[in-house]
């Protein structure tokens, strides 16, 4: 009886891919509890694209992506600041600031973020428009064990939330690459044309758990 209750047990922890085409998660308050956690086999990168949508009436800071290893926290973080469009990107535990997006509340954007362990330039891209590539880290991959959340920040691996950084809104169609994307390609995503989905993170193979209110619904077609 103890072995079947195990086993049920890590059945309900484990985290099956769905397809999420055409799905949103919801947030619906601020806590520093609830969040998504995503999974993936990929433990070393050397570079990293991220691409998302979200929809937010949020006027302080928030994370809006954050992936965290024992060895750094901020190891790719997009963390959205209070005065409007001014963004903090992290890589490898390093922070630049990215000024003067356009962003307004209450708009579903399109964000994509770059970061290459080479050249160790990030950029950051909303609604298809770059901004200047930055400096950040260089010189080292990414290495795991990976811990990706959305919806919260890491200040721990994996944990350390603060309900003044949570996410507050809607997210949808999240992609992740081990490489950087092109400028075309980026665009493709942004404009709803066709591109190949992530080869870490894929929308329509996603793997996560949910933990909190955290809702799952379906995208808000709204009368053309």
């Amino acid at each position: 009886m103890l072995l079947v209750l195990l086993l049920v047990m890590l059945t309900s922890c484990t985290a099956v891919p769905q397809n999420l085409a055409n799905k949103i998660f919801i947030f619906p308050q601020q806590t520093s509890t609830a969040h998504v956690r995503v999974t993936t086999s990929r433990q070393d990168l050397r570079a990293v694209t991220v691409c998302f949508r979200s929809f937010t009436d949020l006027n302080r800071d928030h994370s809006l992506f954050s992936l965290a290893t024992p060895s750094a926290i901020n190891n790719f973080l997009i963390f959205k600041k209070a005065a409007n469009g001014l963004f903090d990107l992290w890589a490898r535990g390093k922070a630049n600031k990215v000024e003067g997006i356009a962003y307004k509340l209450n708009t579903w954007h399109s964000i994509c973020s770059t970061w290459d362990s080479t050249s160790g330039l990030m950029q950051l891209w909303v609604n298809g428009v770059p901004s200047s590539k930055k400096f950040t880290n260089s010189g080292s991959n990414i290495n795991g064990p990976i811990i990706i959340v959305l919806g919260q920040e890491q200040d721990t691996h994996g944990g350390g939330f603060d309900i003044k950084q949570s996410f507050v809104g809607m997210m949808s169609d999240v992609h992740m690459w081990d490489h950087t994307l092109s400028p075309c390609d980026i665009q493709n995503y942004s404009n709803n044309r066709s591109f190949t989905p992530g080869n870490v993170l894929n929308w329509n193979a996603f793997e996560f758990q949910i933990v909190g209110r955290v809702l799952v619904e379906n995208k808000q077609e709204l009368c053309q």
